[in-house]
């Protein structure tokens, strides 16, 4: 039984000892992500230039593009397509947004005041003695008050935009 207890704590050991050089891989990883991104900011890196000559495009063109700083004019069809299309879907995003309906302010706290005021109803019938309160020589019919109250409150949430 020993041995069992020995073999379990040295693949322990193993295992913390691999943790820790994949940790310290991490972070070598992530102090060259942050070298990469120093050089690109500081200007255009070497291998930016080799993909720009690769695909044929102008990286400021694109940015421009899609930006809607272009001259139409200079362009290839492809770019006008796709800043015709920008402008489209821009237009698009613009009309829906105007188009949306909402409720007036007063609508959220409503619904909730009515869903609460139910609920305190219930409980105060609950809580009354005889069940005499909230309106008494009704009786039972206050939970029925309350309970109406609340889905009230239920029903206006189905029209909130």
């Amino acid at each position: 039984m020993l041995m069992a207890d020995e073999e379990l704590h040295e693949t322990d050991s193993n295992d913390q000892k691999d943790w820790q050089n994949e940790v310290k891989a991490e972070e070598t990883s992530a102090e060259d992500a942050k070298d990469v991104a120093e050089s690109v900011e500081s200007g255009k890196s070497d291998a930016s230039e080799d993909e720009d000559e690769t695909y044929g495009v102008d990286m400021e063109q694109v940015q421009a593009v899609l930006n809607a700083t272009a001259d139409k004019a200079t362009l290839t069809p492809q770019m006008q397509r796709m800043m015709n299309r920008q402008a489209e879907n821009t237009k698009r995003v613009e009309e829906t947004i105007k188009g949306t309906k909402s409720n007036p302010r007063w609508f959220v706290p409503v619904f909730c005041a009515f869903m609460i005021v139910g609920l305190i109803w219930c409980v105060v019938y609950y809580l009354s003695p005889t069940g005499s309160w909230p309106i008494p020589n009704i009786g039972a019919w206050n939970l029925a008050i309350g309970f109406a109250l609340i889905m009230v409150g239920f029903l206006m949430t189905m029209g909130w935009r």
